[in-house]
């Protein structure tokens, strides 16, 4: 009798396991059929494209080429939007591709309609339908408003055909699986409201991905008690670095920064985008996008500098650069 309960018990757990896995491996993501809009180009549309590109949210950081001998690495010339590979150094699970986003037909996305690119950049959905891996932070644009997703997409179009193929991304189990939970479909979004200075801070700070380098993680995961706190390590083949605590913890934070000081740390580096920046190791090496973010206007950084002192303080003591630390 206990052998026959014990079969019948080991059935159900193999059943469930094995629906289990059928239910990742048959599943889709979530999806809504890309729009039909096609982009009206204006002037000022791609003009704020392009501030959205380059200076807030940093698609240049992932999707073109870099010159890492210089501080920030800038954006190689005519590299711009060419798509990258993350080094096994990254520690991400497995190969994974930032793609060519130009307009060429054969390696980038000439073919893709307005639609399909802004169901990409908001919902994480790919032209074929698969679910993007979320270090394209779509769930973070998934806020983007309507306005500045088609700005985003008018400036995209104006970018330079670069023929660049890259091997599409193959993730590990179960992550190759799990990711199809990610994508939704995106609402109508309004424009935020610039005059609310928290809210528009705290709009610019998830475009510009802020939580996702300046929180620890683990399993993959954001540690909501430590959001802003610092603490990741970042790393290349050639260096690494660990992200600065930017809540307003007086001691390990920036509670002790005047609004000032906050943007007088970016404004230092306008400098290096207009002559160039210089050449550094890896005791000078950064991820931390200085080029673009010099440019934004003092009411951008203000309104950044509101939110973030408006979050929680966090201590958290950050070492910058340990590695090197313990070899010296």
């Amino acid at each position: 009798m206990l052998k026959k309960i014990v079969l019948i018990v080991g059935f159900v757990v193999l059943a469930n396991l094995a629906g289990a896995m059928g239910y990742y491996f048959l599943r889709t993501p979530d999806m809504a059929p890309p729009s039909s809009i096609r982009v009206e180009m204006t002037e000022a549309r791609v003009a704020r494209g392009k501030y959205l590109f380059e200076n807030v949210c940093d698609c240049d950081g992932c999707h073109s080429e870099r010159d890492f001998t210089r501080f920030a690495g800038p954006v190689v010339h005519d590299g711009r939007g060419k798509g990258f590979i993350f080094p096994p150094e990254f520690g991400l699970p497995g190969t994974v591709t930032a793609p060519n986003i130009t307009p060429d037909i054969e390696t980038g996305i000439g073919y893709w309609t307005d639609g399909e690119k802004i169901r990409a950049i908001r919902e994480g959905i790919d032209r074929e339908g698969r679910a993007l891996f979320p270090f394209m932070p779509y769930p973070y644009y998934r806020q983007m408003s309507d306005e500045d997703v088609q700005s985003l997409v008018a400036f995209m179009n104006t970018l330079r055909p670069v023929k660049s193929r890259w091997p599409k991304t193959i993730l590990n189990f179960p992550v190759n699986f799990l990711i199809k939970g990610e994508p939704q479909p995106a609402k109508n979004v309004p424009s935020t409201d610039r005059g609310n200075k928290l809210r528009y801070g705290g709009y610019l700070v998830k475009m510009a991905g802020c939580a996702i380098c300046h929180s620890p993680m683990k399993n993959g995961e954001l540690i909501e008690s430590k959001r802003f706190a610092g603490g990741q390590v970042l790393r290349l083949p050639f260096a690494s670095v660990v992200s600065a605590n930017i809540t307003p913890d007086p001691d390990t934070g920036i509670g002790k920064w005047t609004e000032q000081q906050f943007l007088d740390k970016f404004y230092q580096y306008r400098d290096y985008v207009e002559k160039g920046p210089p050449r550094v190791g890896p005791e000078n090496f950064t991820l931390m996008p200085w080029l673009g973010l010099s440019q934004l206007p003092p009411e951008d950084l203000s309104a950044i500098y509101a939110f973030l002192k408006s979050q929680p303080a966090v201590y958290n003591s950050v070492e910058k650069r340990p590695e090197m630390t313990k070899t010296e």
